[in-house]
């Protein structure tokens, strides 16, 4: 477990300042994560890879020459939020487009996806090639639907060599896409990971199990086997990935044996030395492997092996120099440090006057927010151990992360316009937060926001306009069905019962009661759901039974709202104030 922290919630932060200390020939620090400190030439393609932190040497230990331009680091196994992944691009281009690149998980998809719409409309062409190598999580007929674990690794390199070498943004992308689907991973965990601060570990193998199939986010395996021998252990491995193997392939493949935390070297070089024979068995020639701590998992105890299937052109890129803080391989000519200008984010505000009606309604968010804030905290553990059964655990964090900032960011902004308060809100969440539900509460907090607005005065309708902008900012944002086992469970069944009942004549805080009960009662009922998206799917059988932790944390939190305004409606009119 994690031990050396002052306050959990800055551990990645913190972690993260002190890696560009301890690397500042390498690395510079940015808003959202880092960039290389040495000189990147006028016109060559930006490699900007990243997610969550946890995984060191990935994301930011893999940037500099030969390799990544550049890393967008989120909180502990949480994505970058959009803001960060811009900020840090427009750092790290240097006119010749930029490559995005980060293992295939929802959070990721959604806040990097934000960001290139963003860099693609300010002239900055941006592309994206998505990892998705981990053959546990999903069938070879559903390639794209797999996540990203170590073969993040491949790619990256293979990609920035491109880049390296002065290849235009087209061929990097190739090269990318093409690295990708070359390259299958499988994994094994002996025990779970720790989050900084947590008294117990996301998940336990029983003793004398192994996990087979698990993520790099603290996600158990997908089925357990009693405990192998190395020599079984290197079957089981080497057999799966060569059942896979993709169309055309070789017989040169680069194989690495990737550590996720505890395992010692010794017992990785043990098995690679397994792996190797079985592999010239199989016919195949191992080409300049790894064997170490590439793609981690804070200090999970298991391992991976990742299997690139090389041609002459992958090769020559494989094979080409890089020198970062934790990859090196062969030699280049030393680069000049380069100064740069610092990047902070765009500041949007202007000379808005707030109506005294937006004002009103905007202190009137600030106290809802405060209510949410207040049964997140209650639930924060329970909403955490839900999310553990077939996720990774931090779904009460990452809500606490984004409330926290989020009401923070609503009290700063006191006195302004409802739609003012609300965007600098959901901003906020969103940037903390980081994860799916991160991206998802922040655009639809502002998405809310920008339905109220700074307007002379305000009527249930506007309540209305309000419950439907959150809604399909959700829908349209996340992508999610009716039976995915999202959020989106309850949330449609929320609006309907909002519309229905206020369509119908009735005051907001009855429609808003009516709302929340049927978004509880339809949480409730996905516990009989098998989740089809996010990173439950792939353990789809541990889920069924429990209900869903998203459409969970926004039944509570529509049900504490619908007390509070019920409460405050009843206090004004008790005081003769029209509603």
């Amino acid at each position: 477990m994690t031990r050396i922290f002052d306050n959990p919630a800055d551990f990645a932060d913190d972690a993260l300042d002190g890696f560009v200390a301890a690397n500042r020939g390498y690395v510079a620090r940015v808003d959202g994560g880092v960039v290389r400190s040495t000189e990147v030439p006028t016109g060559q393609v930006a490699l900007v890879v990243g997610g969550g932190s946890g995984h060191y040497p990935a994301f930011a230990g893999l940037v500099g020459p030969g390799l990544a331009t550049a890393s967008a680091c989120g909180n502990m196994f949480a994505s970058p939020a959009a803001g960060q992944v811009y900020r840090v691009a427009k750092a790290a281009n240097a006119g010749g487009g930029v490559l995005l690149s980060y293992g295939n998980y929802a959070g990721d998809v959604l806040h990097f996806g934000q960001a290139q719409l963003r860099l693609n409309a300010e002239g900055i062409e941006t592309r994206t090639v998505t990892v998705t190598d981990d053959i546990a999580s999903a069938p070879l007929d559903q390639i794209e639907k797999r996540r990203g674990i170590a073969g993040d690794l491949t790619v990256f390199k293979i990609a920035g060599a491109a880049a390296e070498a002065g290849l235009d943004l087209d061929a990097v992308e190739r090269l990318a896409i093409k690295t990708n689907y070359r390259t299958r991973s499988l994994g094994v965990a002996f025990d779970g990971c720790t989050l900084p601060g947590a008294a117990d570990p996301l998940f336990h193998v029983p003793a004398g199990q192994m996990s087979l199939g698990l993520g790099i986010h603290g996600e158990p395996g997908i089925s357990e086997h009693a405990m192998p021998t190395a020599s079984e252990l290197a079957e089981i491995l080497v057999s799966k990935l060569l059942n896979d193997k993709p169309d055309g392939a070789g017989n040169r493949v680069v194989a690495i044996v990737n550590g996720l935390g505890t395992v010692k070297y010794d017992e990785l070089f043990l098995l690679f030395g397994k792996i190797e024979k079985l592999l010239n068995n199989a016919g195949l020639t191992v080409v300049e492997p790894e064997c170490g701590e590439l793609v981690t998992s804070l200090d999970m105890s298991g391992l991976s092996l990742t299997l690139l299937w090389l041609d002459e052109e992958l090769e020559q890129y494989w094979a080409a120099p890089a020198d970062t803080p934790a990859f090196r391989k062969g030699n280049l000519a030393p680069r000049a440090l380069r100064v740069l200008d610092g990047v902070t984010a765009v500041d949007e505000s202007d000379v808005e006057q707030p109506t005294e009606a937006a004002a009103e309604l905007g202190r009137q968010a600030v106290a809802v927010l405060a209510q949410v804030r207040n049964v997140v905290v209650e639930h924060e553990e329970d909403l955490g151990k839900l999310d553990a059964i077939a996720g990774d655990g931090d779904h009460g964090i990452g809500m606490r992360r984004g409330v926290d900032a989020a009401l923070a960011a609503a009290e700063t902004a006191s006195g302004a316009s409802v739609g003012r308060i609300l965007t600098a809100a959901g901003e906020a969440w969103s940037e903390r937060a980081g994860g799916t539900s991160g991206a998802l509460w922040g655009s639809a907090i502002i998405a809310a926001g920008l339905a109220l607005g700074n307007k002379a005065s305000y009527s249930g309708r506007d309540a209305a306009a309000a419950v439907t902008g959150f809604v399909d900012a959700i829908t349209e944002l996340g992508k999610a069905e009716p039976g995915d086992k999202t959020m989106v469970d309850a949330l449609l069944p929320f609006r309907v019962a909002f519309l229905t009942e206020f369509d119908a004549g009735a005051p907001v805080d009855r429609a808003l009661a009516a709302a929340a009960a049927a978004a509880e009662s339809a949480a409730a009922d996905t516990a009989r759901l098998r989740p089809l998206k996010g990173r439950a799917r792939p353990l789809a059988e541990k889920s069924v039974g429990h209900p869903d932790p998203g459409a969970v944390s926004f039944g509570l939190i529509t049900a504490k709202i619908s007390q509070h305004i019920d409460s405050q409606l009843a206090s004004a009119a008790g005081n003769g104030v029209q509603a």
